[in-house]
């Protein structure tokens, strides 16, 4: 699979000879949508509280009597049947919502968005991608001259410069290739690889 490289301008100055079983897999939509899905599952937290009809503060004194009435009959006000009162099957803060996603899975979904992402030129490859001091406005004009505005970067290892000055940019992220996930690779309209960040996928995921 030949890989668009560009320069510092964004124009196209060679190609880069990648590999098939990385950027060149059939599309498999269903397996994408599982491992994006269980990505944000794994990310949430248990912060969800409810009370039992044990918790909730309430008399203990029988409501009505027992009998005479017309009406059902009822022991405290704190039943789950009750407005106000417990719930049945609470939630609870230690609530697990982690989904469990198999090593070649995951990587088989890596491998068919970032193919998708090359069919659909959303990809490029850059032979290097660095600044000189952490500016924000240094990082913002080398993207412009690229012709790059919302984007993924993605390098070998992550430079601190490169970091600080794309921490203010809410349309650009930076990551190495170890935090790389599938919801940031189908988030952003580009993906931007440094020529050495190709080298490390496909020795991690190839």
């Amino acid at each position: 699979m030949e890989l668009k490289l560009i320069n510092d301008q964004g124009q196209s100055s060679a190609t880069l000879n990648a590999s098939d079983a990385l950027f060149a897999r059939d599309y498999n939509e269903a397996l994408v949508h599982q491992i994006v899905v269980a990505y944000q599952a794994n990310a949430r937290s248990g912060n969800r509280a409810q009370k039992d009809r044990e918790q909730v503060k309430h008399s203990t004194r029988k409501p009505f009597r027992q009998k005479g009435t017309g009406r059902a009959r009822a022991g405290m006000t704190s039943s789950p049947l009750w407005r106000g009162g417990g719930r049945i099957f609470p939630n609870s803060p230690e609530e697990n919502f982690t989904q469990k996603v198999n090593r070649k899975m995951y990587r088989a979904g890596i491998a068919s968005i970032l193919s998708q992402l090359a069919r659909e030129d959303r990809l490029v490859v850059a032979e290097d991608f660095s600044i000189d001091t952490p500016k924000t406005k240094q990082l913002v004009q080398k993207l412009k001259g690229m012709g790059l505005d919302s984007v993924l970067v993605v390098t070998d290892a992550l430079e601190e410069n490169l970091y600080l000055a794309s921490r203010n940019l809410p349309r650009v992220l930076v990551l190495e290739v170890a935090e790389t996930d599938p919801l940031s690779l189908i988030r952003f309209p580009k993906v931007l690889l440094t020529k050495s960040a190709v080298a490390k996928m496909e020795e991690m995921l190839g």
